[in-house]
């Protein structure tokens, strides 16, 4: 071994040394978020897998039935599919209308007028409101007796009797769809399209107005492709938010009336917590955690079709 080699050695040693000390205070900064991640959320995954083939009520010991709890779900329980086909409604309506809504609010908001500072924060106040609160507060808006709604509609439209709002079974789906939208379409989505629209770079809309085209020509072939990838975002999350919708139906309409507003979410919250049927709620949420992934992969495999992003080749 000549002198080079040694002294090579001797250099690397330290840099080699420095490097194994980052590597452990790297573990070290995420033993925290690893401990968390363990305990709140893997952890209770596993667990809720292990109960969803046995029968566990919180009082007596847990008695390992197989595949009964699925097979009932699949084929004896009636609340099954009507709440997951309920669920669906909901999202079929609820996704496509804040997606458009909260890109119209982010247009609006991106015209650099005086006051948008304040429009903003305007806009995204009802996202920040709890939703008892806002439950609260709409309950008196649709209030069919007392509420302003149907007392303007009384007065405009000359209606004897309104609606019955979240006391009438064909009309609580929609008013909670209109309350989901007041807190939907100003909240993050909104916030997400309006970096996007900033993020379009000012030379494609140049080019395009050199070209001859006109506002809606800009928004259909520069603003909606470059912002595609936003649009996808905000879907993913649209969908799993609004397949996963609980709060404001159990606060509004308890799943009531006659069922109209009994989503999957309220079927797994009763099973567990009303009825203490832990083993079978977790078989629930087990089918609704597939359900999602398979509405989730099916986006991703979708989206190579019309998602365009900057710099990819084609």
């Amino acid at each position: 071994m000549n002198a080079a080699s040694v002294a090579l050695r001797h250099r690397a040693r330290p840099a080699l040394g420095l490097r194994r000390r980052e590597i452990t205070a790297g573990y070290l900064f995420l033993t925290p978020w690893i401990l968390g991640f363990f305990l709140f959320v893997a952890g209770p995954m596993i667990a809720s897998a292990i109960l969803s083939f046995t029968n566990y009520d919180m009082v007596n010991v847990s008695k390992f039935v197989g595949f009964k709890n699925y097979a009932f779900i699949f084929g004896r329980d009636d609340l099954f599919l009507p709440s997951l086909l309920r669920t669906f409604q909901y999202a079929l309506i609820m996704v496509p209308a804040s997606l458009v809504g909260s890109l119209s609010a982010a247009l609006l908001l991106n015209q650099g007028l005086k006051g948008t500072t304040v429009y903003r924060a305007l806009y995204f106040l009802p996202h920040l409101t709890p939703i008892v609160a806002s439950v609260m507060l709409w309950s008196w808006v649709f209030d069919p007796d007392i509420g302003p709604l149907n007392h303007v509609l009384r007065l405009v439209f000359g209606l004897a009797q309104g609606p019955g709002w979240f006391r009438s079974p064909d009309w609580a789906m929609p008013a909670l769809i209109v309350m989901a939208m007041w807190g939907a379409v100003g909240g993050n989505n909104m916030l997400i399209f309006l970096a996007g629209l900033q993020g379009v770079p000012q030379e494609m809309y140049e080019a395009a107005s050199i070209d001859g085209a006109g506002t809606w020509a800009k928004f259909i072939h520069v603003t909606l492709p470059l912002l595609s990838p936003t649009v996808f975002f905000n879907m993913v999350l649209g969908i799993i938010g609004a397949l996963r919708v609980f709060a404001a139906a159990f606060v509004a309409t308890g799943g009531g009336p006659a069922y109209a507003t009994y989503f999957y979410a309220l079927h797994i919250y009763n099973k567990a917590f009303r009825y203490f049927e832990m083993g079978y709620a977790s078989a629930l949420a087990w089918i609704f955690f597939f359900v999602t992934l398979v509405f989730t992969l099916i986006q991703f495999r979708a989206s190579s079709r019309w998602v365009f992003y900057a710099g990819e080749v084609r």
